[in-house]
């Protein structure tokens, strides 16, 4: 999944400041000097819930350090007007929506979503809703330290998530 996009370089004022957010450009190029998961943070100027994770749960400290370490993080308007371009693919405003932002959440518009990539931008998995810090930093370690392929969610937040990062957000 390449992009380019000019609009996408603007991200909302307090969007997780300590998160080093970039455009899904320049995602996919780091990934081919340095491999790492893509976290797309989908959202639009109206949603409320996603001004709140911009403003409560982007610039927890543990959550931020996780991201910054194991994911390149993308912020994505999903009604920006401008085409993105994807490999041959270009996504252009229609209905409202960018079609790359109908595509990462698959048809299913609720904002905020964030989307797990793989290192090769192949879909993981869309979270849709709004999640606190400590329950977020739950779901970025399930998916950054590949314990999806391990086991599923339950297994992981019953037994795994409190031995291995249970102190994280205290």
């Amino acid at each position: 999944m390449v992009v380019s996009n000019a609009q996408s370089t603007r991200t909302p004022e307090h969007a997780g400041q300590k998160i080093k957010w970039m455009t899904l450009e320049e995602a996919f190029a780091a990934t081919q000097k340095e491999p790492r998961k893509i976290l797309v943070d989908v959202y639009t100027g109206w949603c409320g819930w996603c001004k709140v994770m911009d403003q409560r749960t982007f610039p927890n400290d543990k959550v931020a350090s996780f991201v910054n370490e194991k994911f390149y993080a993308v912020k994505l308007d999903a009604e920006m007007k401008d085409t993105i371009t994807i490999g041959t693919q270009k996504y252009v405003w229609q209905n409202g929506y960018n079609q790359a932002g109908v595509a990462l959440l698959q048809g299913k518009m609720s904002f905020p979503t964030i989307v797990y990539l793989d290192e090769k931008f192949n879909m993981i998995q869309p979270v849709p809703g709004f999640q606190e810090a400590q329950q977020f930093h739950q779901v970025i370690t399930f998916f950054g330290d590949d314990h999806y392929k391990k086991g599923n969610w339950e297994q992981y937040q019953k037994d795994v998530y409190p031995k291995k990062y249970g102190e994280a957000n205290k």
